[in-house]
């Protein structure tokens, strides 16, 4: 999702969390041996702070436990242990609202830079917060698709919230060569399935469709807008759909932690719905949203 560039001021003298304990910005430092910076091997959350309460905070810390499981990361902290840490670095950072954090599960510093995973010694643990207001996320987007593809779970399963992002950059880089934010990517079919770093949906004939599910991280916002349709009766299908559709649709827009939905305005050169229309779907979804979060 593109935010501005420029730094919070507040954000300078943030304490950065590294396995318990706190570190000035600039000085946060990990050891080069760490198995996330060697070979992308760990797992990470992203979770945003709205009115002192950090949004869906179990299904984000059951979604990190699950993935270090599924790669084999011995954890040996509970939940609880995680949340305290999460806590203590949202009081030392002095942050009520409009926050984010990262939360990083490495399989920690290696003896050898080698990929052999028990040569790691043990966890790193790193929360990285922030303050992050929402408006500095660009109210509008524009995608391009491009050549790279989510892949098939036997060579790394796009559900999984890795650190290794390295097709996921390339798609962005793609589509920034071509003027767009973001990149829309498309699953081992060449049905729709993601952008780069987004959920994706279209709304087409007061429909609101977005992908199987099957090649993309599925995102704890993406969950809720689908349970929100549900709930208010508009009408919700996870299908497969090709850029045919897309073209032809009403309206289009992502999901994310920072972002909650966005609208799409513009793919692959073509205009996603009229100004004129205004975006009614997105909107009331994204006020149903508001509402949730705000409960």
């Amino acid at each position: 999702m593109p935010v501005n560039k420029n730094l919070d001021k507040r954000n300078e003298n943030i304490k950065i969390y590294i396995n318990g304990s706190f570190h000035n910005r600039n000085e946060a430092k990990i050891s080069v041996f760490d198995s996330g910076y060697l070979l992308g091997d760990g797992i990470w959350e992203g979770i945003r702070l709205v009115n002192n309460k950090w949004m869906f905070l179990d299904d984000h810390l059951k979604r990190l436990f699950e993935g270090c499981k599924a790669i084999d990361i011995e954890i040996n902290l509970s939940v609880d242990d995680i949340k305290k840490a999460i806590f203590e670095t949202q009081k030392i950072n002095s942050m009520n609202d409009s926050a984010h954090a990262r939360i990083m599960i490495t399989r920690g510093n290696k003896v050898k830079p080698f990929q052999q995973p028990s040569l790691s010694d043990g966890i790193n643990f790193v929360i990285i917060m922030e303050h992050s207001e929402t408006d500095t996320i660009k109210q509008g987007l524009v995608l391009a698709t491009v050549p790279q593809v989510r892949g098939l779970p036997m060579s790394q399963d796009p559900k999984l919230n890795s650190h290794s992002k390295l097709n996921c950059i390339l798609a962005c880089i793609q589509a920034n060569k071509a003027g767009a934010d973001e990149a829309l990517m498309l699953d081992p079919y060449g049905f729709v399935n993601t952008t780069n770093s987004c959920n994706f949906f279209i709304v087409k004939n007061n429909e609101v469709w977005t992908s199987s599910g099957d090649y993309c991280m599925n995102g704890i916002t993406r969950l809720k807008v689908i349970q929100l349709c549900h709930e208010n009766n508009i009408p919700i299908f996870e299908k497969n759909y090709s850029l045919v559709d897309v073209y032809s649709a009403q309206e289009a827009f992502v999901t994310g932690t920072l972002g909650s939905l966005t609208q799409v305005l513009e793919i692959d050169g073509r205009s996603i719905g009229k100004v004129k229309n205004g975006w009614p779907v997105t909107e009331k979804l994204r006020s149903l949203y508001k509402n949730l979060i705000n409960e």
